[in-house]
């Protein structure tokens, strides 16, 4: 942009005015051109003096000219090439920093009136980019925060030359003794050290370059632990069952209620048990209690941050009263065990040697216990002293004392009882002892022969 505007030719009306002595004769005015209605000038726009007590008045609006003389200069510069019925003007082509002096002329036939001057200089600056906060997505929406949190929202923004920032709480100016505002070229920031309750709201953030501004609002909802339930009774106590009703609490935490915690106790230990969680209304029915038990109750509320510190407990203790009823045992029916008699371990044909004693050995079982009879062939032994029986836990077995050739045969074991009988047999064969006989011979050589 150049820093001196350049001298615009002035019109050849104008000359005219100037220069002819005598009054010309005066020509058919052509119709002006119907002007705007009248608005508040523009950035760069210049609005005419009003017309003074000595100004000529017509029906229609007088054609004007808008002349410029910068700080820089001396000379008077006429800024519209033609003359205009408008009321205002847009001055172009000007040098940032410089100051700019304005008058305006009335014209019409019969002259010029004299200039209107604006009794301050115009400042003339450069606007780079128009003030534009570009707000994050997280607070676009309700921003929530617990109490005592630190919050610390950066919100950035564009505008040259620097921005003037300004902040606001619900309409009202901001309490700079909770609320702390940082402001650079690029961001502010708005920072609580430990955020209340009370510094919720809607905050209001206005950019602000030359006449343009912007503006944007956050909404802040600090939230906190709810009350208790304000009252909570024991509306009835039948059988195992009791009914309890509340109501909802006078402080939510300024955050919405999303449900209650029931808990029990029993008198006699005073122990406490939650029975119902995230509950949402405000009636309920707690049940499975104990007969002959007394129990109390109490309720808490629940919100986003949490459960109620304390609860609302019942005034009243809901008693489980005894009722009449005998315990009768149930009948179970008795297995029947009984079984027949069976051998698991039957007897093993074997050998035995003259004079050595012998054991004959197997088990059996059945229910009731079997009785055990040991035979030799087919004839019942008996209380015979040669032979020992014994019988433990199932396991039968026959000894035979120092048994002679006579002794061998076959051995029957038999047991019985009320189910039936069952039956084993072995064979016994009783062999003869081997002589050793010595025999002499020359050199006294002894040899041992087995007859």
């Amino acid at each position: 942009m150049p820093s001196k505007p350049a001298p615009m030719k002035k019109p050849p009306a104008k000359k005219a005015a100037e220069k002819a002595p005598e009054p010309a004769p005066e020509p058919e005015p052509a119709p002006p051109a119907e002007a705007p209605p009248a608005e508040a000038p523009a950035e760069g726009e210049v609005a005419p003096a009003a017309p003074t007590d000595d100004s000529p008045t017509t029906e229609e609006a007088a054609p004007a000219l808008f002349v410029i003389c910068s700080s820089a200069a001396t000379d008077w510069i006429v800024a519209n090439a033609e003359l205009t019925v408008a009321d205002r003007c847009c001055i172009r082509n000007l040098a940032a920093g410089d100051l700019l002096h304005v008058r305006v002329v009335a014209v019409n036939p019969g002259g010029r009136s004299e200039p209107g001057l604006l009794p301050e200089p115009v400042p003339i600056r450069e606007i780079g980019d128009r003030p534009k906060i570009r707000l994050p997505r997280l607070l676009r929406s309700r921003y929530v925060g617990k109490v005592g949190q630190q919050i610390n929202l950066v919100i950035p923004f564009v505008g040259k030359p620097k921005p003037a920032v300004s902040w606001l709480k619900d309409g009202q100016p901001l309490d700079t003794k909770r609320v702390n505002i940082r402001n650079s070229d690029r961001d502010s920031i708005l920072f609580i050290r430990s955020a209340q309750r009370e510094d919720s709201g809607v905050y209001e953030m206005t950019l602000k370059v030359e006449s343009i501004e912007d503006k944007t609002t956050i909404t802040l909802q600090i939230v906190d632990l709810p009350g208790p339930p304000a009252s909570v009774k024991l509306v009835d106590a039948w059988g195992f069952n009791a009914a309890l009703e509340w109501t909802p609490p006078k402080d939510n935490g300024n955050s919405a209620i999303t449900g209650y915690t029931v808990q029990k106790a029993d008198k006699k230990t005073g122990e406490w048990f939650t029975v119902l969680e995230h509950y949402h209304r405000l009636t309920a029915t707690v049940s499975d209690l104990i007969m002959g038990n007394s129990y109390l109750f109490r309720v808490f509320s629940e919100n986003q941050v949490g459960r109620s510190e304390k609860g609302a407990v019942t005034k009243t203790a809901a008693t489980i009263q005894k009722t009449g009823i005998v315990y009768k045992p149930p009948e179970y029916q008795e297995h029947d065990f009984s079984e027949a008699p069976k051998f698991t371990t039957p007897l093993i044909d074997r050998a035995a040697t003259v004079g050595y004693t012998t054991k004959l050995l197997c088990s059996v079982r059945g229910c009731p216990k079997p009785k055990i009879e040991w035979m030799k062939n087919q004839m019942i032994i008996g209380n015979d002293p040669k032979f020992r029986q014994i019988s433990n836990q199932g396991i039968c077995s026959l000894e035979i004392r120092k048994p002679c050739s006579f002794d061998g045969g076959v051995y029957t074991c038999r047991a019985k009882n009320a189910q039936g009988e069952a039956m084993v047999s072995c064979k016994l064969e009783v062999k003869h002892k081997k002589k050793k006989v010595r025999i002499t011979i020359k050199k006294k050589m002894k040899i041992s022969i087995y007859k």
